[in-house]
């Protein structure tokens, strides 16, 4: 009998610990991003989380021309767990669930996936960088992204 009071109260003060160990959307990929090598060019916009969600946007290109695109997204499951997903030219969607996430890094995994199956976000000073890779870090693609100013009216 006295350990029901007991274990009710211990549920209800670990109860703000669990939901405070969730991990947060990456508020520091917001904005836009730009690269440049040449004629080689690629943006990334990413807007600030709202509710349970960040959307995205990536394309590359070489001069005038657009060579890739993707719709990307980082969305909470109902679980709590995160998860980025990408579209490539709008195709089908590709779920890489968070792998390692810290203050100013978030990681995310699929090693069922062909390439890349690990995708990892960071900051460096002002700079966001993006890295892709096998899942063994092997055939590592990395990049360097600038912030864009907001256009001012």
């Amino acid at each position: 009998m006295r350990l029901i009071p007991f274990a009710c109260s211990l549920a209800l003060a670990l109860a703000p610990i669990r939901l405070a160990a969730a991990t947060a959307l990456p508020d520091w990929l917001a904005g836009t991003w730009a690269r440049q090598d040449g004629a080689a060019w690629a943006d990334e916009l990413w807007t600030a989380p709202r509710v349970a969600l960040m959307l995205g946007l990536a394309r590359d290109g070489f001069g005038p021309e657009v060579n890739g695109w993707t719709y990307q997204r980082i969305e909470r499951a109902p679980d709590g767990a995160l998860a980025l997903v990408l579209q490539d030219k709008g195709g089908a969607a590709a779920r890489y669930p968070l792998a390692v996430a810290s203050e100013a890094a978030i990681e995310f995994a699929n090693p069922a996936r062909p390439f890349p199956q690990r995708i990892r976000y960071w900051r460096e000073g002002q700079l966001l960088m993006v890295e892709m890779s096998r899942i063994d870090g092997s055939d590592a693609r990395r990049w360097n992204y600038r912030p864009v100013a907001p256009p001012v009216d």
